[in-house]
């Protein structure tokens, strides 16, 4: 039997198995089951196919357009970029990325027009699996949607979820330290909604047999799915819903927006300039005085090592230690290395 035939096969069956505690067991095994012949086909695919686009990286952070054809997403770009993204009354006008540049708030964001998404694009209807593939490097994805079309929005969210895309979700706080022999221990910090045997059936189908497992969140099966699967993105996201000048219409979560005619732009700029989690880091020449007017922006979570690539190369080659002042270390002017990371705020000098 091919792997696809067993997919199927497995879909059908799930559907078919009402969840609760006596089945929980046997689900959590299909669905690991199914979740790991989906990657060996997706495997299979992607030496088959060959990669016809990927997004190269530019500006502070990157932010993807995605959505269904006709939803205006390349207007979105060329309002907000200048960039000069082809727009025509048909479907599918976007054939390959179009980049643009945002500049806010002394950031530079890359924003991304790529070709619409539609129903079954996980599976490789209508080139869906390249660009799914291809907007796993973003840093932020604008889902968007038009005023007629809202249920594209859940559309899109379930295909990203199936290529492997978790919006708006942090990876499963869970440790897993493969050993020799002895079997598998579980300890957690919280209670778990499922048991210990569906999580040790569930590791079983990914060849784990031995191991020391420490969770420190309510699992799911899925989460537990994704751990152990290792190839999930975790990325933020916006929905956009445009052509509000021609039907207004009620959404939760959701920045209502007219690229034609302008109409909450700016709104739209503010908030992917927050969920980008921006922060600013002044930098100081050894000896000299900081530079308050240019500062370095950066995502949270930035090291110093990040600096250092961003500056050029040969900080990173030469580097010595740093020196810090802010927000992230104990007292003004600590040393610190580049795996330390930097506060919104802080001043920092290189020796290199």
């Amino acid at each position: 039997m091919g792997i696809e035939q067993q997919i199927r096969e497995l879909e059908e069956e799930i559907k078919r198995t009402p969840y609760n505690k006596a089945t929980e067991r046997h689900i959590g095994r299909l669905k690991a089951k199914l979740a790991r012949l989906r990657e060996e086909a997706e495997r299979q695919r992607a030496k088959a196919a060959r990669q016809t686009f990927s997004l190269k990286k530019e500006g502070d952070a990157t932010a993807v357009l995605i959505g269904y054809p006709s939803v205006g997403k390349s207007t979105i770009l060329n309002r907000l970029t200048g960039a000069k993204s082809e727009v025509a009354d048909y479907d599918f006008t976007t054939l390959k990325p179009v980049p643009g540049i945002l500049n806010y708030k002394g950031a530079s964001i890359q924003i991304i027009d790529v070709p619409g998404i539609v129903d079954g694009a996980s599976k490789g209807r209508g080139r869906g699996k390249e660009v799914i593939s291809a907007v796993r490097v973003a840093d932020l994805i604008i889902i968007v949607a038009d005023v007629f079309n809202l249920h594209t929005i859940d559309i899109v969210k379930r295909e990203l979820y199936e290529g492997g895309i978790r919006l708006d979700q942090k990876p499963p706080n869970i440790v897993i330290r493969k050993k020799e022999r002895g079997g598998v221990r579980i300890s957690s910090t919280v209670n778990q909604s499922i048991d210990e045997r569906t999580i040790i059936e569930i590791l079983k189908e990914y060849k784990v047999h031995s191991a020391d497992v420490v969770i420190r969140e309510e699992l799911s099966i899925e989460r537990l799915i994704d751990a152990l699967a290792g190839n999930r993105v975790y990325i933020p996201s916006l929905t956009v819903v445009n052509k509000i000048d021609l039907m207004d219409v009620e959404i939760d979560g959701a920045i209502k927006i007219s690229a034609e005619k302008g109409i909450n732009l700016d709104l739209l700029k503010e908030q992917i300039y927050r969920k980008l989690d921006f922060i600013r880091v002044y930098l100081k020449p050894p000896g000299g005085k900081a530079d308050m007017e240019n500062p370095m922006i950066l995502r949270r979570g930035a090291r110093v090592e990040d600096i250092c690539r961003k500056l050029h190369r040969d900080f990173l080659e030469n580097f010595r230690y740093a020196k810090v002042w802010g927000k992230s270390v104990k007292f003004g002017g600590q040393r610190v290395g580049l795996d330390h990371v930097v506060e919104d705020g802080d001043i920092l000098t290189i020796y290199a």
